[in-house]
């Protein structure tokens, strides 16, 4: 289904002028179909399919994504163009996700997924200057630090109180380091 389908629900949703008609398998004015069990839009499995429209409104998702994780036949998906409280509900959270930045946010982790080849060809590349390839090695050694160096400690805070009897007590506050947990069993001791 392209976007400019009628039936796509992200072409829907950019249209203010969408039908007043609900899919018969549609729960009452609040609800939608999915895997074959009607699900309230404001239910959890409801707000994450709205979450997943919107992120297809955003380009994000794909319309085979949604339709295969959601189980949706191809007449539901176009008939979803139709749920009217399921549109108002995806303009909300679309309009939430553009305050808050997270739709912006996951836009620009799909295309920073994307750095890794294009510093590899640049590094590969004969035709690139040496100084440039050098900066892509550099670039690319960070993306792949994945390691305990790669995000900074989290550091707990503690505090030791000794009782030393007679309304007099010993106070020791400071932050450790968290270690992370082993990675196998080879780390443990």
């Amino acid at each position: 289904m392209s976007a400019a389908d009628p039936g796509n629900v992200a072409a829907a949703v950019a249209s203010d002028n969408a039908s007043g008609t609900i899919d018969s398998r549609d729960i009452g004015t609040g609800g939608v179909t999915l895997r074959g069990v009607a699900v309230a839009l404001d239910a959890d499995v409801g707000q994450a399919f709205i979450v997943d429209c919107c992120r297809h409104t955003e380009g994000l998702l794909r319309d085979e994504d949604i339709k295969v994780k959601w189980g949706l036949s191809d007449e539901h998906w176009i008939g979803l163009a139709n749920n009217v409280p399921l549109l108002q509900a995806v303009r909300a959270e679309r309009d939430r996700r553009i305050a808050s930045g997270d739709a912006a946010r996951e836009a620009a982790q799909q295309h920073f997924a994307k750095a890794p080849a294009v510093l590899g060809r640049i590094l590969s590349s004969e035709l690139v200057s040496p100084g440039h390839r050098i900066e892509a090695a550099k670039e690319l050694r960070q993306v792949a630090d994945n390691g305990p160096g790669a995000v900074p400690a989290i550091q707990e805070k503690f505090i030791i109180r000794i009782n030393l009897g007679a309304d007099e007590t010993l106070v020791y506050e400071g932050h450790a380091p968290c270690k992370p947990p082993p990675s196998n069993e080879g780390d443990l001791p």
